[in-house]
């Protein structure tokens, strides 16, 4: 924002124009003034300013219309109404259309240069947040390329030269050299998982992502993910029992990003099952939401872990025995956050947790997909 704040009034009373520059004089903000909407309107595009006070009674095009397509121009311009026909309703739908204040009228001096000031240090707030995600991005973006670039593609030559050296080594290395080899190999390999978890926290573009939304049935992605884990479960003697209602509405997204968080899920649910017990989905719809829970019979969450779960990097009590960064529900958090939908979590010590997704419904434009079977999976 400029030096000066520049203040734009659209209002067809010459009187409030003049009292309103007079009480502006000499704060050392920019004010233009228009006699009515289409006016003002044609003034946003020359003038930039970074407040409009609106009349909600003008001849020609409404306030509440001036309001709207201010918005649709730019979110970030702070509107404050005014008018001599104040009511709670007119407010109400003003604030609704994206006004920040409202300012009856007649209003005196001080009124008017105390709204003026609030809503300048609003629009200052607003413009220091937007700069400050996208410094955020920067500095994630210029993070993953640092740690692809500097960290990840060294490595991965260290590696590729010791399977070489081992290939070229095979018949002189003895036993301890061989199992020095492969203790270099493994934490190695363990580095490079490290660094490609720090890539997937760090890279889910959430408006990339909602880019390639389309309409599917949510069956999609939770049978990719049955398939996807289905070798992890038969290895424990994990039973996945299925529940999915036959008329569900499907949703507005992404089948592969939404397979990953069910993976995510289901392979916690596997890891901290107790070998032979049961793991159950069930897919219903709740009003205008698909429902999705995952439960487990298994470790359970710790109270003090309960909290932190959806964190990066957080690995809480009993996450020893399942291995792992840490990084899947934080992954699948984003997911799901980027459909704008919620992910929750119920736990008790030594009962088992259940994860519960809600996504929102779409309304249907085609047959949603018919009912899968998944290959060695139960269905209830």
């Amino acid at each position: 924002m400029d030096e000066k704040s520049r203040i734009l009034i659209i209002d067809d009373e010459e009187v409030v124009l003049d009292s309103c520059i007079q009480i502006l004089d000499g704060s050392g903000h920019l004010v233009q003034t228009a006699p009515d909407g289409a006016t003002g309107l044609k003034l946003m595009d020359e003038f930039k300013p970074d407040l409009v006070f609106i009349d909600l009674k003008m001849p020609g095009m409404p306030g509440m219309e001036v309001l709207e397509k201010i918005t649709e121009l730019d979110t970030t311009i702070v509107t404050v109404v005014i008018t001599g026909f104040a009511t709670v309703g007119s407010a109400v739908e003003a604030m609704k259309k994206g006004a920040y204040d409202f300012l009856p009228k007649p209003f005196t001096p001080e009124e008017y240069r105390l709204i003026t000031r609030r809503s300048l240090e609003r629009r200052k707030l607003v413009l220091e947040t937007i700069a400050l995600r996208r410094e955020k991005e920067m500095m994630r973006e210029q993070f993953a390329s640092i740690v692809s670039h500097e960290l990840k593609a060294p490595l991965g030559a260290v590696q590729q030269n010791l399977f070489a050296l081992e290939f070229e080594l095979t018949d002189t290395l003895d036993d301890a050299q061989k199992e020095k080899m492969q203790r270099l190999k493994t934490r190695i390999d363990d580095m490079l998982k490290l660094i490609n978890s720090w890539l997937r926290v760090i890279s889910v573009d959430i408006n990339k992502l909602k880019e390639s939304f389309t309409q599917i049935s949510v069956r999609l992605p939770i049978s990719k993910a049955l398939e996807n884990v289905e070798s992890l479960a038969t290895r424990k003697n994990i039973e996945i029992v299925i529940s999915i209602k036959d008329t569900l509405s499907p949703i507005q997204g992404d089948e592969l990003s939404l397979s990953e968080a069910f993976v995510n899920i289901l392979g916690n649910a596997i890891k901290y099952s107790r070998d032979g017990s049961k793991v159950t989905l069930l897919a219903e719809e709740d009003g205008n939401e698909i429902v999705i829970s995952i439960r487990d019979s298994g470790i359970g969450i710790s109270p003090d872990d309960l909290s932190h779960i959806f964190d990066g990097f957080y690995r809480g009590r009993g996450s020893e025995m399942a291995g792992g960064h840490g990084i899947g529900l934080a992954v699948s958090r984003q997911i799901v956050d980027a459909h704008n939908g919620s992910i929750a979590v119920e736990s008790e010590l030594g009962k088992g947790s259940t994860f519960v997704i809600r996504l929102p419904a779409a309304k249907p434009e085609t047959d949603p997909g018919s009912a899968f079977e998944p290959v060695g999976m139960a269905k209830s």
